[in-house]
């Protein structure tokens, strides 16, 4: 059995306190192994480097714990659809036996972070929650809706996209922000790549490197540049930004079912076969890329639509 806290590392100088949430969804393990190798990879680096210094402080997060250690996305509902001001109210109000298993885990989520920000007394917080999707396909950022989110999102070398938040409500980047945290808080959320592709994890731990350097909580001289080239290989003819313009929402009793072989960031046209419900074919109502086809019996998003750019990172990456 996991416990909540996945491990921390507090450097000697104060900095940002940056909390890395894994597990979100019980059946996408990488964040977790990511967040875990990236942890031990700091416990060992002052031995190798004795001119390591690490800024601030760093908490890793089961997010949803019983569906994480069952191997499901969840038991009762999204838990990245729970972090609504309404749902946090009636869930700290609630009797413990009135509360179902996310209600639990939303509880317990916000109560560790909490108590992790008045334990280091950060005059920022960061928030990198780490997804990976059913389908295959590129890499993306989802950035919180501020400017401060966004810009750091952009230094990343990783597919921003934008909007998204707008198209989905009571995820963790909405609920945790300055006004609920009492601290300035910059929120970004990876999506990895593939559940199981065991590159997932190394791209997740590329970019909580690439973070803690635009963080300046290490230094550029301490990164090595394979963690740069494995998102810029991935990032190779993906656009830079794009914004969201469709969810195709889903119920259960839908009989929602994605045609094979979409993936990440593959171009669909107007009037094309996506897939089909109890009510018949699913078409195209756009020109567009898809993100995020679903390809897993749970969830409520069926598919995204992002607008088409066109800017794309090119395979040349100057190292910094």
């Amino acid at each position: 059995m996991r416990k909540r806290i996945i491990g921390s590392y507090e450097g000697e100088e104060k900095g940002p306190l940056i909390i890395l949430i894994g597990g979100m969804h019980g059946n996408e393990p990488a964040g977790v192994k990511a967040i875990d190798l990236f942890l031990k990879m700091l416990e060992v680096e002052p031995i190798t480097n004795v001119d390591f210094k690490f800024k601030g402080k760093v908490v890793g997060i089961h997010g949803n714990l019983k569906a994480f250690n069952k191997g499901v996305r969840y038991f009762e509902k999204d838990l990245n659809r729970q972090f609504t001001k309404e749902n946090v109210v009636r869930v700290n109000k609630a009797h413990a036996d009135e509360l179902d298993a996310e209600d639990h885990e939303l509880k317990d989520l916000i109560h560790q972070v909490r108590h992790e920000i008045k334990e280091y007394q950060p005059t920022q917080l960061v928030i990198l929650d780490i997804h990976t999707t059913s389908a295959q396909g590129g890499i993306f950022i989802i950035p919180a809706e501020n400017n401060e989110s966004e810009a750091i999102a952009t230094k990343l070398e990783v597919p921003v996209v934008k909007g998204l938040l707008k198209g989905i409500f009571g995820t963790s980047l909405h609920y945790f922000i300055a006004e609920n945290t009492g601290v300035d808080t910059i929120g970004i959320s990876f999506e990895a790549g593939q559940h199981d592709d065991p590159k997932s994890v190394n791209r997740a731990i590329a970019v909580i490197v690439n973070l803690m350097r635009h963080l300046k909580c290490i230094e550029d001289t301490d990164v090595e540049h394979q963690h740069n080239k494995i998102l810029s290989d991935y990032s190779h003819n993906l656009p830079i930004t794009t914004e969201l313009v469709y969810r195709h929402a889903i119920l259960s009793s839908d009989e929602f079912e994605m045609n094979p072989g979409y993936k990440n960031f593959q171009k669909v046209a107007i009037g094309e076969k996506l897939a089909k419900d109890k009510n018949g074919p699913i078409l195209s109502k756009m020109d567009a890329y898809i993100l995020m086809p679903l390809y897993q019996k749970q969830g409520v998003d069926g598919f995204f639509f992002s607008s088409i750019k066109i800017e794309f990172f090119s395979k040349k990456f100057i190292f910094i």
